[in-house]
């Protein structure tokens, strides 16, 4: 008996083998072609009716939400460097935040230009233009730096011709060498330690930033994102009956 049940196993698995072998494809790739497609406005002349018809509630909701006025920008706030004003405004959102995490006042504040990537227009400020302005999942981290990784960092700055920052100054000549750093109104003390405001994607080092990840301290509180932070700052400040605005003093510039 043991025996016709093993030889019915092994007829078995002979036979699953060779379905398995006959279904085998026989075809080869002879030819691939590709195309672009772009993605602009011209698909609006291929809409689908069908698929409007299916979106429309969620639509609704949706625009109902990102159009919502959160404040008013008092200026037009533009993106360049060495210094602008959204860089500005967006360093001193992120150095307001950290004093709230360290429950004292935090020495800088840095974001880099390439994370901001839209204008602000003066007049109403919405929750689209948040996110128009910060599209990315961005979240703070706070950081505890010696003064001679923050001389570092400074020279990383001038080496990317100007980044947004808060609470400090960078002087820096037409080959990105430092001329002059200050932080809080004082030259940086090699002896002393700086705590700072930032993003996560710049803590790890990103866009030329090499000194950050030598911080001796580095918090990211859980759900702190850099948008959420700007939002609840223009928010504030409405609830105040302030603009946001923001101001150039020369705090990142480039002499001869």
């Amino acid at each position: 008996m043991r025996k016709g049940y093993k030889g019915y196993l092994w007829g078995l698995t002979l036979c699953a083998s060779l379905l398995l072998c006959g279904c085998r494809s026989h075809y080869v790739v002879t030819d691939i072609q590709s195309s672009r497609v772009a993605i602009d406005a011209s698909l609006d002349a291929m809409q689908s009716q069908e698929a409007i018809r299916l979106i429309a509630p969620y639509r609704a909701s949706v625009d109902s939400m990102m159009n919502s006025v959160l404040g008013q920008s008092e200026i037009a706030m533009n993106r360049k460097r060495p210094e602008c004003l959204l860089g500005n405004l967006v360093a001193e959102v992120l150095r307001l935040s950290a004093s709230r995490v360290l429950g004292k006042p935090a020495d800088m504040g840095l974001m880099n230009i390439g994370g901001l990537r839209a204008d602000v227009g003066a007049g109403n400020f919405t929750t689209s233009n948040a996110f128009e302005v910060l599209p990315f999942e961005n979240s703070l981290c706070v950081l505890t730096m010696k003064g001679s990784d923050m001389k570092e960092l400074m020279a990383n700055i001038a080496t990317r011709g100007g980044e947004g920052i808060s609470g400090a100054t960078l002087v820096f000549n037409n080959k990105n060498e430092v001329v002059e750093a200050t932080v809080q109104g004082e030259p940086i003390d090699d002896n002393r330690m700086y705590t700072l405001g930032t993003i996560d994607y710049l803590s790890e080092g990103n866009d030329g930033l090499h000194a950050l990840p030598k911080a001796v301290k580095k918090s990211c509180p859980e759900g702190l994102t850099l948008r959420s932070l700007f939002i609840d700052y223009v928010k504030e400040q409405t609830s105040q009956g302030k603009m946001i605005t923001s101001k150039l003093d020369g705090r990142v510039r480039i002499i001869e």
